[in-house]
Parts: structure tokens; sequence; C-alpha cells
């Protein structure tokens, strides 16, 4: 039987020329190398105390939902502007080229709340950066963050600068 990550493909020249895209949409589609990454991504974070997983848009909504039913606790979503229906805490982050902005429901976690913050890869940092500091503007307590595929080699765990611990399921 072959790895989850076997599963991972590369896709040349996206989003634009000379990007190789590690695509993961493989791994979600095979029941066997999904059960099996989502087991790995939860491994670190069992038996730990921990009241929600917020997973960030849009692969991270797909982890983070499995993830939380994985570990049996409820799932908050962070999305792009305008998606959310009540009321919203909004953060606005640099990128390599650019800005974006993320948005959280204002009363999605009560203060004090232990989080995981999921994402499916780490690249630059920059999104996994603003949902934690998005989650705690909202006053809950971040207690890690996960990405199922790390870009080693862009150097976004050297850039980390934060205490909450940060893991990976796969680098490259």
């Amino acid at each position: 039987m072959s790895h989850w990550s076997d599963l991972i493909r590369d896709v040349p020249d996206f989003p634009k020329p000379d990007i190789v895209f590690k695509d993961i949409t493989p791994v979600l589609a095979d029941a066997g190398g999904f059960a099996e990454a989502m087991a790995e991504l939860a491994e670190p974070w069992r038996g730990t105390a921990l009241d929600a997983v917020i997973g960030v848009e849009s692969r991270g909504f797909i982890l983070g939902a499995a993830l939380a039913r994985e570990l049996d606790i409820g799932f908050v979503p962070v999305r792009k502007p305008g998606k959310l229906p009540a009321r919203t805490l909004t953060l606005d982050y640099a990128l390599e080229y650019g800005s974006d902005r993320l948005e959280i429901h204002a009363d999605a976690l009560p203060a004090g709340a232990r989080v995981l913050v999921i994402d499916d890869v780490l690249a630059t940092g920059g999104t996994l950066r603003a949902a934690v500091a998005l989650a705690r503007r909202q006053g809950a307590e971040v207690v890690g963050a996960a990405v199922l595929v790390e870009l080693a080699f862009l150097g976004a765990r050297e850039r980390w600068n934060d205490p909450t611990p940060l893991w990976s399921a796969l680098a490259f």
C-alpha cells in the first residue's frame, strides 16, 4: 500500500509560469489516502485539550472539518471577505506580492477557547500567520498551527516568529 503522500501530484506552471503547484486533490479523492492523511495530521494533537479546529479557506476547510471530526471537536471557518453572513472580525495581511484579507464570525468562539489552526499548504506563511492572529483577536488561545504540506524550500518556518507550535505532516 502506498503512503498518502504518493498521491500528491505536481502541476507545472500553475497558477503562473515557473511555479510547480502541489495538488492535494488526489489525496482527497482517495478514501484510504484521505483517511491516512487525516490520521497523520491528527496524531500530534490527540490528547491535547482543544475546543475547535479553525480552517482557512478553501482547502483548509476540507482538512479542518475532517480533522475536527477526527478529534471530536468543533470546526470554525476563516473566510475571504464577504462570505460570512453575521458580524465578522477582519484582518488584512501582506502576501509576497500584494495583500489579502481574512474574516471570522465575531461570535464563533468563546474567549479562551483552545484552538488548532489548519491550512493545506505552508508556502510563505502569510495566510497561516494571519489566521492565527485573527483567532487571537477573537480571544482564542491558539494551541498549534498545522498544515498537510510544507514547502520548506520557501523558508516560511524560519520566518514563523511565533510561539505557536507549527507542525506539518509532510515537507518538500
